[in-house]
């Protein structure tokens, strides 16, 4: 699949910007959670530096130090400090739990017993954190001693899924608003760079379109960036060159096509003369030699002629438009053909529309292609000829079972003075094809080529109905 510039140049920002949304969110959500557990960290951390202080102090209902009564120091404890969201408090003795914070802990949380021994057996303070299938904690297990004997555990314990959760909506909500101005930001760059290459889509369509003299636009407007302007400058220059080369050319081929009409004429004529005077007093090999020359000179003259023809094909006055019957015209060139050359003729279809054309130049390119494919056949050969109405075109169309075209020809052969090779190669001049397509495309039309080497080929001529 070809794609144009415009959408390569989307479809590449659609990926960048996709994956920097994907890099972006991962990145965020990572920060997210980063951010949460220093927080949870420095809470716990909190909480246990308070307990500490609270148990190097005196006991505010007597006023003398604790004296490691852990019960007295967890009840001050619990009634000084209530916990954050997503936060309790476990104070154990001797093992088993003596008091919690207010707030339970949360349901998808379940300490065990086995929990709770391995917090009994923590002779320094420890810290870690645990998921299970439902939740993921952090906890700090802060053991209270004396000369080395423990005396009690304090348990701060934060849940971390909760606020994961919110993490994670928050996450899905920015990645969906990323996207709804990613398609924004891609609507917009579609628009811009539809502005940007507007002047090469201009350069293009005026490129397709030239083909002759009269088909070569007015320069175009400089327009666009920097390296586009200059593009189109040079298109411009391009455009006066090739101009100046088709006016040359056409120039050149009027000037000699009469320069060569009028010696060609004066010399036919006096060797005419010369034999009809001569007679039979001189050999036959010198009146063959006088007819050979007559022969080649009449050769020259069609090959002028043909010249001409193309020269005047790009001229406004090279048509004379009328209404013509699509059907009966096709009859009258079926019938010419079948006088030509002994083939297998066959009319296959007439079109039933009117199209307005030029009715000799129209019979010039039908006869043509019937020549050309009588060259190209021998008298068991298939030739068939036609015409259809295809959508709001009239195809005139010639097909013969011979020889074929090779496909390094089929492109080269409607060009001027181009022959096929081996044995499609014609006696000709290689202007007849040139001649077709000239005709087709002053009709507004096109000239279509279908090929196969040893099978045939067949010639459409495609004419727009109204194309004047």
């Amino acid at each position: 699949m070809i794609w144009s510039a415009r959408t390569r140049i989307l479809l590449g920002l659609a990926v960048l910007i996709t994956l920097s949304i994907v890099l972006s969110i991962a990145l965020i959500r990572q920060i997210l959670f980063t951010q949460l557990q220093q927080r949870v960290q420095q809470s716990l951390q909190q909480e246990v530096e308070e307990m500490q202080r609270l148990e190097r102090g005196v006991n505010p209902a007597t006023g003398q130090p604790f004296n490691q009564d852990s019960s007295s120091i967890f009840k001050v404890f619990l009634s000084r400090n209530i916990p954050v969201d997503h936060e309790s408090f476990i104070t154990l003795i001797n093992g088993e739990i003596y008091k919690t914070s207010p707030n339970p802990l949360p349901p998808n949380i379940n300490l065990n017993q086995q929990w709770l021994n391995a917090f009994t057996q923590f002779d320094r303070p420890a810290q870690g954190q645990h998921q299970t299938a439902t939740a993921t904690f952090r906890y700090i297990a802060y053991p209270l001693q004396n000369d080395g004997n423990q005396r009690g555990v304090f348990v701060v314990i934060h849940s971390l899924s909760g606020e994961q959760q919110e993490i994670d909506r928050a996450v899905w909500v920015a990645a969906y608003v990323f996207v709804a101005v990613m398609l924004v930001a891609l609507f917009l760059a579609w628009c811009i760079i539809g502005q940007v290459l507007f002047p090469l889509r201009t350069l293009t369509e005026t490129a397709r379109s030239v083909r002759g003299m009269e088909t070569i636009a007015k320069p175009l407007a400089v327009q666009g960036a920097k390296e586009i302007a200059e593009l189109t400058m040079t298109f411009n220059e391009m455009l006066d060159r090739l101009q100046a080369s088709f006016a040359s050319q056409r120039e050149f081929i009027n000037d000699a096509s009469h320069e060569f009409q009028t010696p060609i004429t004066v010399i036919r004529g006096h060797l005419e003369i010369l034999s009809q005077t001569l007679g039979d007093r001189q050999e036959k090999s010198h009146l063959g030699a006088i007819d050979l020359m007559i022969d080649e000179l009449n050769r020259m003259s069609r090959l002028v002629d043909d010249l001409l023809l193309l020269a005047k094909a790009e001229r406004p006055d090279f048509l004379d438009l009328d209404i013509l019957a699509v059907d009966q015209l096709t009859e009258e060139i079926f019938a010419k053909s079948t006088a030509l050359a002994p083939r297998q003729w066959q009319l296959i279809s007439k079109a039933s529309v009117r199209v307005v054309g030029d009715r000799q130049r129209l019979t010039q390119l039908m006869m043509n292609l019937v020549q050309n494919a009588i060259e190209h056949t021998i008298e068991t050969d298939t030739i068939e000829i036609g015409s259809r109405l295809v959508a709001d075109s009239v195809h005139f169309w010639v097909r013969d079972t011979g020889t074929g075209i090779l496909l390094q020809d089929q492109a080269r052969i409607l060009q001027r003075f181009a022959r096929g090779q081996g044995r499609r190669r014609s006696k000709g001049a290689g202007l007849g094809l040139a001649i077709v397509k000239a005709i087709a495309e002053a009709h507004g039309g096109e000239l279509l080529l279908q090929s196969q080497p040893g099978k045939g080929s067949q010639f459409t001529a495609i004419i727009p109905v109204d194309a004047f």
